[in-house]
């Protein structure tokens, strides 16, 4: 996460020196379409071929990708089309290399330490996004985008070598999962082990396994209502802690400093519920939880662009993160306890494809809406969004008594 902070930023900066401002958008739109357009596809590699494979095989190229250009800018002086390369090419090792990492949790932890294994992840990551700028800022100011590329790639580096210490265990029966899961497989396919790909690997078109994936989420009575609910909260709560926060900003008055505080706090307190999850390792009555702390998440972030000062908006954003990381944590865990092994590379590149495909798509009408109506009506109306999607699972029995897995 780190490395991705720092390739991301070194990426701009590079751009804007080489192109200048004008091409640092097209730049990063480059590396955006492949990562949207292959995201689903990358998680049929990862069932076909097994995660921790596609993990160490997309991170090897990630890191000689970046390293190679870091060589070429430090020897030479090259024209935009190195950047626009390296773009295009790491965001379709990406859209391989998400779905792959977000499938092997459950494949590496027994069931019983898996909301600890999650909890501990999310803090991390969030983490990672905050050590990552800082650190390619003094890359920067010490030796340009060239001293930056070589930072990340030497991060990527270092994550490969982890990467390969990571073992998957010995088998482990997929009729560990829950009774829901068992009736999702009709015409899915059979379980396997946890080390074994996919058996649609075994001749089946992409397209088919896709459709497989799909039509196992749209099938399952746990994991189907909880990624669909979260695919619109997202759609729902992105724009306005996109876009509509640096409005807001600008009509209140604040600092940017101020807008970051705000952000920061809300950051802070997811953080502080996901190390909780993982300290804890254990949550009853889950699947009842995930729903209602979306619900009061979603009030809470909506409330953000009704607040006239920035200690109240802090106040509110620190209350939405809190909440909202218990909500991420518990729905990621029950998504993950309940997804048979041979479908986990589908189901989290569904999951990781309305992040990076779907959601930016809402940016455009966020702006415009904050433009026309001002930026309490991007809160209150995302706010509202989400909320709508929190009372999905209401209507599926079966989230409401979905309990995480516990140490035996």
């Amino acid at each position: 996460m780190v490395g991705d902070s720092v390739y991301f930023l070194a990426l701009g900066w590079a751009a804007a020196q080489i192109g200048g401002p004008a091409q640092v958008g097209v730049v990063m739109a480059v590396g955006a379409i492949p990562r949207a357009l292959l995201m689903l596809g990358g998680g049929v590699v990862a069932d076909r071929f097994g995660p921790r494979k596609v993990v160490i095989g997309s991170d090897t190229v990630r890191s000689v990708l970046i390293l190679a250009v870091a060589a070429v800018l430090w020897l030479s002086a090259p024209g935009l089309w190195v950047l626009v390369a390296l773009a295009l090419l790491f965001g379709v090792v990406d859209a391989l290399f998400m779905p792959a990492v977000g499938a092997l949790p459950a494949r590496i932890t027994a069931r019983g330490e898996l909301m600890r294994l999650l909890g501990f992840k999310a803090f991390v990551d969030r983490f990672g996004r905050l050590a990552g700028p800082p650190l390619a800022g003094f890359a920067l100011g010490a030796g340009g985008p060239e001293a930056a590329f070589a930072a990340a790639g030497v991060l990527f580096a270092l994550s490969l070598v982890l990467l390969i210490t990571v073992r998957i265990p010995g088998v482990r029966p997929d009729s560990a999962r829950s009774d829901g899961a068992r009736s999702a497989r009709a015409g899915s396919g059979d379980a396997r082990s946890d080390e074994a790909p996919s058996p649609s690997g075994r001749g089946g078109s992409v397209l088919r396994e896709l459709r497989d994936g799909l039509r196992y989420v749209r099938r399952h009575p746990v994991v189907g209502p909880l990624v669909v609910s979260g695919c619109i909260s997202q759609v729902g709560i992105s724009p306005p802690l996109t876009v509509g926060i640096v409005v807001l900003g600008e009509e209140r008055g604040w600092s940017p400093a101020g807008v970051g505080f705000v952000l920061g706090a809300m950051a802070f307190g997811a953080g502080v519920s996901t190390l909780g999850l993982a300290v804890a390792g254990r949550f009853p009555r889950a699947g009842l939880w995930a729903t209602v702390t979306l619900l009061v998440a979603s009030a809470a972030i909506g409330a953000i662009g009704l607040m006239p000062t920035v200690a109240a908006a802090a106040a509110v954003a620190l209350t939405a993160g809190l909440v909202s990381g218990l909500c991420g944590g518990l729905s990621s865990t029950l998504i993950q306890a309940n997804t048979e092994s041979g479908y986990l590379g589908r189901v989290s590149s569904v999951m990781a494809f309305t992040a990076v495909g779907v959601t930016p798509l809402f940016f455009p009408v966020g702006g415009w809406a904050a433009g026309n109506w001002g930026a309490a009506s991007v809160f209150v109306v995302g706010g509202a969004v989400s909320m709508a999607a929190s009372l999905l699972p209401l209507f599926a029995r079966e989230v409401w008594h979905a309990e995480l897995p516990h140490k035996r």
